[in-house]
């Protein structure tokens, strides 16, 4: 798989993300559904710990992608609801710094929501990975 940055403008790679990404090369793609800070047996957890839930979502993510034989540095595109846009920039270099360590930069959209399907919780992260 070969990726390539498309960035018109470069203010976003700063913070961790870029314009657009063209990929050619790859035979495979996964798109994940949203992964929030649930448990492996589906019982919120965190309520009101937005560092602890976006972690979690994170690991959860990573558990996605590692089942189908993928990682991180896999990922293209990568949505990120929640419902404190400004408390979730307050603990967002969790997740770019994960990012960073696998050497990706996701396409991303950031969205406020009103809430999200399970009660308390605040953050979910939604990807397209190729391989």
């Amino acid at each position: 798989m070969e990726r390539t940055a498309v960035n018109p403008v470069t203010w976003s790679v700063g913070m961790g993300f870029n314009q657009g990404e063209a990929v050619s090369g790859h035979t495979r793609t996964l798109y994940i559904s949203g992964q929030t800070a649930m448990s492996r047996d589906g019982k919120p957890r965190h309520d009101g710990d937005m560092a602890a839930q976006l972690t979690l979502s994170i690991d959860n993510l990573e558990a996605v992608l590692g089942e189908a034989g993928m990682s991180l540095a896999n990922l293209v595109r990568l949505n990120v609801y929640t419902t404190d846009v400004d408390l979730l920039f307050a603990h967002y270099g969790g997740l770019t710094a994960r990012l960073g360590v696998a050497g990706v930069a996701p396409t991303t959209t950031m969205l406020g929501v009103t809430r999200l399907a399970v009660p308390g919780q605040m953050v979910e992260l939604e990807g397209t990975a190729v391989a």
